[in-house]
């Protein structure tokens, strides 16, 4: 199977189209196979008293200005499907709240994503569930028993899943990603296991990931790290992105059958070195 590699915008676009569709060009032109975005019904994810706490930024002065002036909306969600299309890659968005998911809904997305801080919402994966459309999971922040419960909530309603083994820090520290889980996890679930990373290095984990077993990657993206954010500083720059394609899709041939057999170059070496020495 080959790997599957998701570029998560996220909001790293800060509420621009025009940031968004650099993201979609670079994620596109460095051979990603879909771009992802973040999707909030902001009077539905957070409270009127949160919403109206202040908050200094570019968008004004409360949380709600901050929250709203980073979420796009129907028009500008046609546009990027548009653009998304003309430049032959797949989008989706992860939402947080039920009416997000009939929002995302609505644009046919060829898969879905629920998000680490999504498990335990049970409406949420209820809705998506019953889509029947490829879901990645991510399983950050979770228990064992709370994937099995989420795993078993997607299966009875016949919904292709493909857990995504994640350590939900921002940036996480690479001694802490715990790569192990992704055999352990495909052991457990009989399921494809992907790897979602918010790690500020740029490849050594994911390229570790892949080696073994990851069958997709998801990693934020972003024009520049110090923009403003609380997911830039764990995103890969679009400069780098072509090096960091080229180099995971590799490994799956790095890391071959192991079966162990000469191969056709090896044997001619072996015809010319070869001593064997009998008794």
């Amino acid at each position: 199977m080959s790997l599957y590699l998701i570029a998560e915008i996220g909001i790293n676009h800060n509420g621009s189209l025009d940031i968004a569709k650099q993201l979609i060009d670079a994620a596109a032109n460095a051979g990603f196979d879909a771009v992802k975005f973040q999707k909030r019904t902001i009077d539905k994810v957070y409270t009127k008293e949160f919403l109206d706490s202040p908050r200094e930024s570019s968008w004004g002065t409360t949380q709600r200005d901050q929250k709203m002036g980073l979420e796009f909306g129907h028009e500008q969600y046609q546009e990027i499907d548009r653009y998304c299309k003309e430049k032959s890659i797949a989008w989706s968005a992860s939402a947080w709240d039920v009416d997000a998911q009939h929002f995302i809904r609505d644009f046919d997305v060829v898969f879905n994503k629920v998000a680490s801080a999504m498990l335990g919402h049970k409406p949420l994966l209820c809705e998506i569930a019953a889509e029947g459309k490829k879901t990645f999971i991510s399983t950050g922040m979770a228990t064992l028993d709370e994937i099995d419960e989420v795993v078993n909530q997607f299966r009875q309603a016949n919904c292709p899943i493909e857990l995504m083994h994640c350590n939900s820090t921002y940036p996480m520290k690479d001694e802490d990603a715990n790569l192990l889980c992704i055999p352990m996890l495909k052991a457990r679930y009989d399921s494809d296991v992907g790897y979602s990373g918010h790690e500020s290095s740029l490849i050594k984990v994911c390229v570790s990931a892949v080696a073994l077993g990851a069958t997709s990657l998801e990693r934020h993206i972003t024009l520049d790290r110090a923009m403003y954010g609380s997911d830039q500083a764990a995103s890969i720059e679009a400069n780098a992105l072509r090096n960091f394609v080229e180099t995971v899709r590799k490994v799956p041939l790095l890391v071959g059958t192991g079966i162990k057999e000469i191969t056709a170059a090896e044997l001619a070496v072996r015809k010319k070195l070869r001593v064997q020495v009998d008794g």
